[in-house]
């Protein structure tokens, strides 16, 4: 079983929250991972990466398949 609070889903935004983009490549989802990792670093610079991060993890947490 597999939506909105799932184990699986979870665990993904348990990683999401350490790495931004870690739960969406637990998930499968390479292209959105990289996009999160990216965007997440190139904002930290300017401090802002801390939005991207969280929406990462609540994209993490809430994924469907």
């Amino acid at each position: 079983m597999s939506g909105n609070g799932s184990a699986g889903n979870v665990l993904a935004a348990l990683a999401s929250f350490f790495i931004p983009g870690l739960g969406q490549l637990l998930q499968g989802r390479l292209l959105k991972a990289v996009f999160f990792f990216i965007l997440a670093a190139i904002l930290w610079i300017v401090w802002l990466g801390w939005l991207i991060h969280l929406w990462s993890i609540l994209d993490a947490a809430k994924f469907n398949r």
